[in-house]
């Protein structure tokens, strides 16, 4: 029978449930996913601000994907880590830690899609309209998209959280193998009405919003330029130029469509309580594979930064041939 405790600041994380035979397969498999995930993300980001090449709007905004992922897990993978190695018992967590770790859970899954639709407005310009898109997407417009996807995310974040933290708690147990809103709200025995209609209510305007503005920014791509680029494709036969003009929307929409599916697949796991070790699974490899995916899809799926890596990777090799 659980035990009752009001408002303690000590709580217990469930985890994943593992056996002593696969603790350290497991433990490795995320722990090397995390060094990939850093170094992958952390080398595009410096890949696009030291090369002057890539300093353009689409490159620019990119960058809030990888650095995005690095803050969200660099909080959340290395306390699953450590709890993976360690008894059920014994996996204790203060509370406003909780909190801190729940805050940049939903942050990364915000941003995810805040910063996605702005790449969308990005690409919708610089098809639709060419000849302005300089004039369009200024470094200052550039900067007011970044703060507009970070400010809008972490506007309805605090208010997610600031809604749980006015509710005492009477529990101590994290049903997660970190912590998240849902988590957090469900140790009070208080009514969370609030909190069910503001969480569902936030994931209804975030998916609409995002789906809204892929929908409406690639119909009118599609309707305005596509048809117009496959009739010059076709009667050039130049498959060069079809790809050029095909590739950075089909890698943003394949992020886009990862991004979504995963997204949808915890939220429905959530209001089925019996698959609940499913939902642990799904939503911890959410975290893991969404920053490692960004990091190939992006980093080698546009010419550009493939370019610039193999470059980089040639001169390194030439160099250590001339010192030996």
């Amino acid at each position: 029978m659980e035990n009752y405790t009001l408002n303690s600041f000590t709580l217990q994380l469930e985890g994943i449930k593992v056996t002593t035979v696969s603790m350290y397969p497991v433990f490795f498999f995320f722990f090397f996913s995390y060094l990939i995930i850093i170094f992958a993300n952390v080398g595009i980001v410096v890949l696009v601000f030291i090369d002057t090449n890539l300093h353009q709007p689409m490159y620019l905004l990119f960058c809030n994907l990888p650095v995005n992922d690095i803050l969200g897990n660099s909080i959340m993978l290395p306390r699953l880590l450590t709890d993976i190695l360690r008894p059920p018992s014994e996996r204790l967590i203060s509370y406003y830690e909780c909190v801190v770790q729940a805050f940049s859970t939903h942050m990364f899954g915000t941003t995810s899609h805040t910063v996605l639709m702005i790449m969308a407005f990005d690409r919708y310009v610089a098809i639709c309209y060419p000849l302005r898109y300089s004039a369009i997407m200024s470094n200052k417009m550039v900067m007011k998209l970044t703060v507009s996807a970070w400010g809008v995310a972490f506007v309805l974040v605090g208010i997610l959280l600031g809604l749980t933290l006015r509710l005492n708690r009477c529990r101590t147990l994290i049903t997660n193998p970190f912590c998240d809103n849902a988590s957090l709200f469900k140790l009070s025995c208080e009514s969370v009405f609030i909190n069910n209609v503001y969480g569902l209510t936030f994931t209804v305007v975030l998916f609409t919003g995002s789906i809204g503005s892929m929908v409406v920014t690639y119909t009118k791509i599609v309707t305005l330029t596509y048809l117009k680029i496959a009739a010059v494709c076709v009667q050039s036969r130049n498959k060069v130029l079809n790809s050029k003009a095909l590739q950075t929307c089909t890698t943003h929409l394949a992020v886009y469509v990862i991004l979504l599916v995963s997204g949808f697949i915890i939220v429905i796991l959530h209001r089925f309580p019996q698959l609940s070790d499913h939902r642990k699974v799904a939503s911890v490899l959410g975290h893991v594979a969404l920053p490692a995916l960004n990091a190939i899809i992006y980093g080698l799926q546009i010419k550009e930064v493939r370019q610039r890596i193999m470059t980089l990777f040639y001169s390194n090799k030439v160099a250590m041939m001339d010192v030996k």
